[in-house]
């Protein structure tokens, strides 16, 4: 069977699938867009479980590339929900006319690079082939579902959902046990949820993670008219900020504050609530004293609000510390446990043993339950292209070159592998920054290398193995002076995968200093990569 052939092939429709679509239609390339679902939202599309909400703001989370778009799209509330997150990425691909491009409900079972074309066949679950010049992989960092493997799960004869594939029709709780199996993000927002609509909830917690109260709210029509005068200069700041978005932490580190300013400024940063906590002061991620302070004043929060003394401490972590593994955020989540009708189960004290038809079970007691919601998240960062498993020219598989940790050039390319980029993966800031910007930050570099290559006969590039390996020292160097690997319970090492290589994945330098890595890198002509002509 012939396959036809594309300039392009972009996996995915999220964020970075979409934008990356438009920029190379606009480029005048030739571009297949393949997509799993039935529509376009990427993780948006599959995560619709019951408060799933982003933790940066509407104003923020959202595409700058085009003044046209940002202006004319109004957000209705500080931090935006699912629904309205997908509906603004539909709107995208309506304005720009992107589903044209795209066959839906095609999944990427793998892809091969043929040297005789200078190709990737890509193969779909449908028996369908495609072919493409470049590769965008565009599979999303937080998409590739976790479902551990617990004796007698199948076992079960009730309800069971999955809160990173949940499905359209919203289930019913009302008169009914449910119980909760992890308390991540998705966990920590769908338990206050679940809570109020259940008969009974039990929360099963492994590891507790720290969470931040999110004070959320409408936008006003003064708030929409300020953010539109104001758009030009926050873009501005947020560019080449750490994080990328126009916050940044107080400028005077912690230590060398009064205990009173201290306290002030994080109190300040707790009332204005989400993941920016964890930043107040510049050294809160690096020097232990510093993290302590904050630690002690976020748990002695937890202690305010949770009745039940016992309770509140086996809601606070002991493992980490504070913002070492990303920092949640609710609404009402340790209130939650202030409920008669709701149980905490801590796993660290009473292990989880089986799942029978009708319960759960830990070394200590039975719960039982008609309905089970794995909040268990994913492999992530390199578990969606993982699965894809992209062979090289050579026969280089992507597992085997990734066998003792993801090995990037930038965080966009991998060596053995060519013409193949890898969007918000391993070695990229990835989910340490604002996801939108850094899609945009990526795909217009590789949009920019792409030219540059066409432009001179290029037929082939790919990093060399040194400058991959270069690189990955330095996320690797500079994640070690941090505090971020004494988190070791963290999906950033891939620990909530039974199997996976122990490395940490994203690059902690800031959002800012990495796209300056990747502006100096294509100012310079691209030093460390291979290119090959025909």
């Amino acid at each position: 069977m012939t396959a036809e052939t594309y300039d392009a092939i972009v996996i995915g429709a999220g964020f970075a699938g979409l934008y990356a679509v438009h920029r190379l239609a606009s480029a005048g390339r030739s571009v297949l867009g393949l997509e799993a679902a039935e529509e376009v939202g990427g993780t948006w599309y599959w995560n619709r479980y019951p408060g799933a909400r982003c933790d940066v703001e509407s104003v923020d989370y959202s595409y700058s590339f085009d003044d046209g778009l940002q202006n004319t799209w109004t957000w209705t509330e500080r931090f935006a929900a699912q629904p309205e997150i997908l509906a603004y990425l539909e709107h995208v691909a309506d304005r720009f006319d992107l589903r044209r491009h795209y066959s839906f409900c095609t999944e990427v079972v793998g892809a091969r690079f043929e040297s005789s074309s200078s190709t990737w066949l890509v193969r779909t679950a449908d028996g369908g082939q495609r072919r493409g010049r470049f590769l965008l992989c565009a599979t999303g960092c937080l998409s590739a579902v976790n479902r551990p493997d617990i004796a007698g799960a199948d076992d079960f004869d009730g309800e069971v959902y999955y809160t990173a594939n949940w499905p359209h029709d919203e289930p019913d709780f009302r008169g009914k046990r449910v119980g909760v199996i992890g308390t991540g993000s998705s966990g920590i927002q769908v338990v206050p949820i679940i809570a109020e609509r259940a008969e009974s909830l039990v929360v099963f917690q492994r590891s507790p993670n720290y969470s931040v109260p999110m004070p959320n709210r409408p936008w006003t029509e003064e708030d929409v008219r300020r953010i539109r005068a104001e758009y030009p200069e926050r873009r501005r700041k947020a560019a080449y900020a750490p994080a990328g978005t126009p916050h940044t932490s107080n400028a005077t580190p912690l230590a060398e504050t009064a205990p009173r300013e201290r306290w002030d400024a994080l109190t300040e940063r707790w009332t204005q609530g989400g993941v920016l906590f964890s930043k107040t002061f510049p050294d809160q991620l690096t020097d232990l004293a510093a993290n302590d302070v904050a630690r002690e004043f976020a748990e002695a929060k937890i202690r305010d609000v949770v009745d039940d003394p016992r309770v509140a401490e086996d809601l606070i972590p002991t493992d980490h510390p504070i913002g070492t593994k990303r920092i949640c955020t609710d609404t009402g989540y340790y209130e939650t446990f202030n409920r008669p009708d709701t149980t905490l189960v801590n796993l660290r004290r009473e292990p989880l043993t089986a799942i029978t038809a009708d319960a759960v079970h830990t070394s200590a007691a039975s719960y039982g339950c008609d309905v089970l919601v794995f909040a268990t998240g994913f492999d992530a960062m390199t578990g969606a292209l993982a699965r894809i498993d992209p062979v090289g020219p050579a026969g280089d598989r992507l597992a085997d070159l990734w066998a003792d940790g993801p090995l990037t050039f930038l965080g966009l390319m991998v060596p053995r592998l060519p013409n193949l980029f890898s969007l918000g993966g391993p070695g990229s800031p990835s989910v340490l920054a604002n996801m939108v910007l850094h899609a945009e930050v990526q795909v217009d570099w590789v949009l920019d290398l792409i030219e540059f290559v066409a432009a001179r006969g290029i037929v082939e590039v790919e990093p060399r193995r040194d400058a991959a390996g270069e690189w990955t020292d330095h996320v690797a160097a500079v994640a070690d002076n941090t505090l971020f690997p004494r988190a070791q319970s963290s999906w950033y090492l891939g620990a909530n995968i039974d199997g996976k290589k122990r490395v940490f994945m994203p690059y902690v330098g800031g959002f800012g200093v990495y796209r300056e890595h990747c502006d100096r890198t294509a100012e310079r002509g691209y030093p460390g990569m291979v290119f090959t002509t025909r």
